[in-house]
Protein backbone atom coordinates (compact mmCIF):
# COMPACT_ATOMS: atom_id res chain seq x y z
CA UNK A 1 0.00 0.00 0.00
CA UNK A 2 1.67 3.65 -0.84
CA UNK A 3 1.39 5.57 1.38
CA UNK A 4 0.22 9.47 1.11
CA UNK A 5 2.61 12.37 0.58
CA UNK A 6 2.74 14.46 4.11
CA UNK A 7 1.37 17.10 3.55
CA UNK A 8 3.31 20.38 3.58
CA UNK A 9 -0.15 22.93 2.25
CA UNK A 10 -3.40 23.57 3.96
CA UNK A 11 -5.95 25.57 2.54
CA UNK A 12 -8.84 26.13 5.01
CA UNK A 13 -12.50 27.69 3.87
CA UNK A 14 -15.33 28.59 5.84
CA UNK A 15 -18.88 28.00 3.68
CA UNK A 16 -21.92 29.71 5.22
CA UNK A 17 -24.41 28.91 1.99
CA UNK A 18 -22.23 29.43 -0.83
CA UNK A 19 -23.60 26.66 -3.35
CA UNK A 20 -23.56 28.46 -6.20
CA UNK A 21 -19.66 29.15 -5.83
CA UNK A 22 -18.48 26.19 -4.50
CA UNK A 23 -17.70 24.31 -7.50
CA UNK A 24 -16.14 26.93 -9.60
CA UNK A 25 -13.79 27.64 -6.67
CA UNK A 26 -13.10 23.70 -6.96
CA UNK A 27 -11.81 24.32 -10.24
CA UNK A 28 -9.73 27.44 -9.84
CA UNK A 29 -7.89 25.55 -6.46
CA UNK A 30 -7.14 22.91 -8.43
CA UNK A 31 -5.62 24.69 -11.56
CA UNK A 32 -3.50 26.91 -8.93
CA UNK A 33 -2.56 24.55 -6.31
CA UNK A 34 -1.51 22.00 -9.48
CA UNK A 35 1.56 24.85 -10.50
CA UNK A 36 2.76 24.27 -6.26
CA UNK A 37 5.25 21.89 -6.15
CA UNK A 38 3.92 20.82 -3.07
CA UNK A 39 1.24 18.06 -1.15
CA UNK A 40 -1.61 20.14 -0.37
CA UNK A 41 -4.99 19.49 1.37
CA UNK A 42 -7.83 21.86 1.19
CA UNK A 43 -10.47 22.32 4.05
CA UNK A 44 -13.89 23.36 3.81
CA UNK A 45 -15.39 23.95 6.97
CA UNK A 46 -19.43 24.55 6.61
CA UNK A 47 -20.67 26.54 9.32
CA UNK A 48 -24.26 25.45 9.36
CA UNK A 49 -25.19 25.93 5.71
CA UNK A 50 -28.79 25.49 4.63
CA UNK A 51 -28.62 26.20 0.93
CA UNK A 52 -27.45 22.13 -0.19
CA UNK A 53 -23.64 23.74 0.39
CA UNK A 54 -22.98 20.21 2.07
CA UNK A 55 -24.30 18.27 -0.50
CA UNK A 56 -22.31 19.93 -3.06
CA UNK A 57 -18.83 19.83 -0.75
CA UNK A 58 -19.22 16.20 -0.48
CA UNK A 59 -19.51 16.14 -3.28
CA UNK A 60 -15.98 17.29 -4.11
CA UNK A 61 -14.71 14.93 -1.71
CA UNK A 62 -15.92 12.01 -3.42
CA UNK A 63 -13.95 13.63 -6.52
CA UNK A 64 -10.76 14.46 -5.18
CA UNK A 65 -10.30 13.04 -1.49
CA UNK A 66 -8.15 15.94 -0.92
CA UNK A 67 -10.25 18.77 -0.86
CA UNK A 68 -12.31 18.08 3.05
CA UNK A 69 -15.03 18.58 4.71
CA UNK A 70 -16.03 19.47 8.33
CA UNK A 71 -19.65 20.43 8.67
CA UNK A 72 -20.88 22.15 11.85
CA UNK A 73 -24.52 21.69 13.61
CA UNK A 74 -25.33 25.35 13.52
CA UNK A 75 -23.97 28.38 12.23
CA UNK A 76 -20.83 29.70 14.65
CA UNK A 77 -19.76 32.41 12.71
CA UNK A 78 -16.07 32.47 10.49
CA UNK A 79 -13.99 32.88 13.65
CA UNK A 80 -15.37 29.31 15.09
CA UNK A 81 -15.28 27.75 11.78
CA UNK A 82 -11.29 28.82 11.02
CA UNK A 83 -10.48 27.38 14.81
CA UNK A 84 -12.05 23.89 13.76
CA UNK A 85 -10.42 24.05 10.34
CA UNK A 86 -6.84 25.38 12.09
CA UNK A 87 -7.44 22.15 14.54
CA UNK A 88 -7.77 19.74 11.67
CA UNK A 89 -4.74 21.24 9.40
CA UNK A 90 -1.92 18.94 8.65
CA UNK A 91 0.33 21.34 6.40
CA UNK A 92 2.86 22.94 8.07
CA UNK A 93 1.26 26.62 5.98
CA UNK A 94 -2.25 27.35 6.53
CA UNK A 95 -3.69 29.58 3.90
CA UNK A 96 -7.21 30.76 5.09
CA UNK A 97 -9.44 32.39 2.15
CA UNK A 98 -13.23 33.34 1.64
CA UNK A 99 -15.76 30.73 -0.21
CA UNK A 100 -17.68 33.47 -2.23
CA UNK A 101 -15.07 33.59 -4.72
CA UNK A 102 -13.81 37.27 -4.08
CA UNK A 103 -10.38 35.82 -2.92
CA UNK A 104 -8.27 34.58 -6.29
CA UNK A 105 -6.94 31.39 -6.14
CA UNK A 106 -4.12 32.28 -7.66
CA UNK A 107 -2.52 34.17 -5.14
CA UNK A 108 -2.12 31.29 -3.30
CA UNK A 109 1.52 31.09 -4.57
CA UNK A 110 2.27 34.76 -4.20
CA UNK A 111 1.90 34.48 0.16
CA UNK A 112 3.91 31.00 -0.51
CA UNK A 113 6.79 32.82 -2.27
CA UNK A 114 6.82 34.99 0.54
CA UNK A 115 6.53 32.77 3.12
CA UNK A 116 9.86 31.06 1.59
CA UNK A 117 11.52 34.43 2.09
CA UNK A 118 11.37 34.06 6.20
CA UNK A 119 8.08 35.41 6.91
CA UNK A 120 5.83 33.66 9.67
CA UNK A 121 2.65 35.68 8.71
CA UNK A 122 1.90 37.27 4.98
CA UNK A 123 -0.95 39.16 4.75
CA UNK A 124 -3.25 39.96 1.85
CA UNK A 125 -4.40 43.86 1.07
CA UNK A 126 -6.83 44.05 -1.39
CA UNK A 127 -5.79 47.21 -2.84
CA UNK A 128 -8.28 47.56 -5.67
CA UNK A 129 -11.06 46.47 -4.01
CA UNK A 130 -14.40 45.26 -5.84
CA UNK A 131 -16.79 46.49 -2.80
CA UNK A 132 -19.06 49.81 -2.72
CA UNK A 133 -16.90 52.58 -0.89
CA UNK A 134 -19.47 54.35 1.52
CA UNK A 135 -20.93 50.75 3.09
CA UNK A 136 -17.70 48.64 3.27
CA UNK A 137 -14.18 50.16 1.59
CA UNK A 138 -14.17 53.31 3.78
CA UNK A 139 -15.52 51.94 7.07
CA UNK A 140 -12.41 49.09 6.49
CA UNK A 141 -10.21 51.95 6.12
CA UNK A 142 -10.85 53.83 9.20
CA UNK A 143 -11.26 50.12 11.03
CA UNK A 144 -8.00 49.02 9.54
CA UNK A 145 -5.83 52.25 10.65
CA UNK A 146 -7.16 51.98 14.10
CA UNK A 147 -6.37 48.25 14.35
CA UNK A 148 -3.00 49.08 12.95
CA UNK A 149 -2.37 51.98 15.75
CA UNK A 150 -3.92 50.18 18.83
CA UNK A 151 -2.36 46.78 17.46
CA UNK A 152 0.69 47.72 16.66
CA UNK A 153 1.15 45.99 13.62
CA UNK A 154 0.75 48.10 10.65
CA UNK A 155 -1.75 46.43 7.71
CA UNK A 156 -3.73 47.79 5.23
CA UNK A 157 -6.40 45.12 5.32
CA UNK A 158 -7.04 43.40 8.50
CA UNK A 159 -10.46 42.07 6.86
CA UNK A 160 -8.49 40.29 4.23
CA UNK A 161 -9.24 36.41 4.98
CA UNK A 162 -6.83 35.66 2.21
CA UNK A 163 -3.17 35.13 4.59
CA UNK A 164 -0.48 32.52 5.10
CA UNK A 165 0.62 31.23 8.29
CA UNK A 166 2.83 28.76 9.34
CA UNK A 167 1.21 26.43 11.81
CA UNK A 168 3.74 26.77 14.75
CA UNK A 169 2.75 30.25 15.24
CA UNK A 170 -1.04 29.12 15.95
CA UNK A 171 -0.95 26.29 17.90
CA UNK A 172 -0.91 28.30 20.64
CA UNK A 173 -3.49 30.94 19.71
CA UNK A 174 -6.93 30.23 20.33
CA UNK A 175 -9.84 32.36 18.81
CA UNK A 176 -13.24 33.85 19.93
CA UNK A 177 -16.09 36.43 18.82
CA UNK A 178 -14.65 38.38 15.62
CA UNK A 179 -10.56 37.73 16.85
CA UNK A 180 -9.82 35.93 13.57
CA UNK A 181 -8.99 39.04 12.25
CA UNK A 182 -6.66 40.04 14.94
CA UNK A 183 -4.43 36.95 14.47
CA UNK A 184 -1.36 38.83 12.99
CA UNK A 185 -1.28 40.66 16.18
CA UNK A 186 -1.50 38.09 18.65
CA UNK A 187 1.47 36.16 16.15
CA UNK A 188 3.52 39.56 16.55
CA UNK A 189 3.05 39.18 20.14
CA UNK A 190 5.11 36.07 20.20
CA UNK A 191 7.94 37.52 17.74
CA UNK A 192 6.36 36.48 14.63
CA UNK A 193 7.94 38.05 11.37
CA UNK A 194 4.42 39.54 9.20
CA UNK A 195 4.63 41.14 5.81
CA UNK A 196 2.14 42.41 3.94
CA UNK A 197 1.49 42.06 0.23
CA UNK A 198 -1.15 42.88 -2.09
CA UNK A 199 -3.67 40.26 -3.67
CA UNK A 200 -6.53 40.13 -6.39
CA UNK A 201 -9.82 40.82 -5.11
CA UNK A 202 -13.03 40.06 -7.15
CA UNK A 203 -16.67 40.90 -7.77
CA UNK A 204 -19.13 38.80 -6.32
CA UNK A 205 -21.21 37.00 -8.73
CA UNK A 206 -23.08 34.94 -6.94
CA UNK A 207 -24.35 34.64 -3.03
CA UNK A 208 -24.61 37.33 -1.06
CA UNK A 209 -22.56 39.03 1.15
CA UNK A 210 -22.70 37.86 5.25
CA UNK A 211 -21.03 41.32 6.51
CA UNK A 212 -23.52 43.60 8.10
CA UNK A 213 -21.84 47.12 10.31
CA UNK A 214 -23.07 44.92 13.43
CA UNK A 215 -19.32 43.76 13.11
CA UNK A 216 -18.56 47.23 13.49
CA UNK A 217 -19.60 46.89 16.95
CA UNK A 218 -17.90 43.27 17.16
CA UNK A 219 -14.59 44.21 15.96
CA UNK A 220 -14.25 47.39 18.23
CA UNK A 221 -15.07 45.21 21.12
CA UNK A 222 -12.64 42.31 20.48
CA UNK A 223 -10.23 45.33 19.85
CA UNK A 224 -10.38 46.32 23.18
CA UNK A 225 -9.65 42.80 24.37
CA UNK A 226 -7.10 42.41 22.34
CA UNK A 227 -5.23 45.37 23.47
CA UNK A 228 -6.30 44.12 27.02
CA UNK A 229 -4.58 41.05 26.16
CA UNK A 230 -1.59 42.02 24.34
CA UNK A 231 -0.49 44.90 27.46
CA UNK A 232 -2.03 43.66 30.77
CA UNK A 233 -2.71 39.76 30.46
CA UNK A 234 -0.19 39.20 33.29
CA UNK A 235 -0.72 42.38 35.09
CA UNK A 236 -4.14 43.46 35.33
CA UNK A 237 -3.39 44.92 38.73
CA UNK A 238 -2.01 47.59 36.00
CA UNK A 239 -5.76 47.94 34.80
CA UNK A 240 -7.52 48.00 37.96
CA UNK A 241 -4.91 49.27 40.41
CA UNK A 242 -4.28 52.26 38.17
CA UNK A 243 -8.16 52.80 37.37
CA UNK A 244 -8.69 52.72 41.34
CA UNK A 245 -6.04 55.05 42.27
CA UNK A 246 -7.68 57.03 39.97
CA UNK A 247 -10.52 57.01 41.60
CA UNK A 248 -9.43 58.00 44.72
CA UNK A 249 -7.85 60.66 44.05
CA UNK A 250 -10.37 62.22 42.06
CA UNK A 251 -12.32 61.35 45.61
CA UNK A 252 -9.65 63.47 47.50
CA UNK A 253 -9.93 66.14 44.69
CA UNK A 254 -13.73 66.29 44.95
CA UNK A 255 -13.91 66.05 48.87
CA UNK A 256 -11.30 68.96 48.80
CA UNK A 257 -13.59 71.14 46.63
CA UNK A 258 -16.42 70.82 48.49
CA UNK A 259 -14.29 71.45 51.92
CA UNK A 260 -12.93 74.86 49.96
CA UNK A 261 -16.40 75.53 49.03
CA UNK A 262 -17.58 75.25 52.91
CA UNK A 263 -15.36 76.99 54.66
CA UNK A 264 -13.98 79.65 52.09
CA UNK A 265 -16.98 80.37 50.39
CA UNK A 266 -20.02 79.31 52.71
CA UNK A 267 -21.64 76.87 50.81
CA UNK A 268 -23.35 74.13 52.70
CA UNK A 269 -22.45 70.45 52.12
CA UNK A 270 -25.97 69.69 51.19
CA UNK A 271 -25.98 72.37 48.01
CA UNK A 272 -23.39 70.57 46.28
CA UNK A 273 -23.03 67.09 45.30
CA UNK A 274 -19.26 67.04 45.34
CA UNK A 275 -19.35 65.31 48.78
CA UNK A 276 -21.63 61.95 47.49
CA UNK A 277 -19.35 62.25 44.64
CA UNK A 278 -16.24 61.83 46.91
CA UNK A 279 -17.47 59.46 48.88
CA UNK A 280 -18.83 57.03 45.65
CA UNK A 281 -15.14 57.67 43.74
CA UNK A 282 -13.43 56.31 46.87
CA UNK A 283 -15.56 53.11 47.28
CA UNK A 284 -15.41 52.72 43.67
CA UNK A 285 -11.56 53.61 43.69
CA UNK A 286 -10.84 50.75 46.75
CA UNK A 287 -13.46 48.04 45.01
CA UNK A 288 -11.52 48.28 41.68
CA UNK A 289 -8.57 47.74 43.26
CA UNK A 290 -9.46 44.95 44.70
CA UNK A 291 -10.77 43.72 41.31
CA UNK A 292 -7.05 44.01 40.30
CA UNK A 293 -5.90 41.58 43.06
CA UNK A 294 -8.37 38.78 42.20
CA UNK A 295 -7.74 39.09 38.87
CA UNK A 296 -4.07 38.81 39.38
CA UNK A 297 -4.83 35.84 41.97
CA UNK A 298 -6.56 34.51 38.51
CA UNK A 299 -3.71 35.42 35.80
CA UNK A 300 -1.65 33.02 38.76
CA UNK A 301 -3.84 30.06 39.02
CA UNK A 302 -4.50 30.54 34.91
CA UNK A 303 -0.74 29.89 34.34
CA UNK A 304 0.55 27.86 37.30
CA UNK A 305 -2.87 25.37 36.88
CA UNK A 306 -2.06 24.70 33.29
CA UNK A 307 1.66 24.50 33.67
CA UNK A 308 1.60 27.76 30.79
CA UNK A 309 5.03 29.56 30.43
CA UNK A 310 5.01 33.26 30.47
CA UNK A 311 6.87 33.29 27.46
CA UNK A 312 7.73 31.68 23.99
CA UNK A 313 10.58 30.07 23.08
CA UNK A 314 12.21 30.71 19.34
CA UNK A 315 14.76 27.68 19.55
CA UNK A 316 17.61 26.70 21.69
CA UNK A 317 21.04 26.37 21.15
CA UNK A 318 23.24 23.73 22.71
Amino acid sequence: MQERPIVTLSVLIPIFNEVHNIFPLFEKLRHALGKIEKPYEVIFVDDGSTDGSLDALIDLNQKDPRFKVISFTRNFGQTAALSAGIDSCKGDIIIPMDGDLQNDPEDILLLLQKIDEGFDVVSGWRKDRKDPFWGRRLPSMIANKIISIIGGVPLHDYGCTLKAYRKDILKNIRLYGEMHRFIPIYAKWVGARVAEIPVHHLARKAGSSKYGMNRVFKVILDLMVVKFLMSYSQKPIYVFGGMGLLMVLSAFIAGGYAFYLKFINGVSFILTPLPLLSVLLLMLGFLSILMGFLAEILTRTYYESQGKPTYHIKETIP
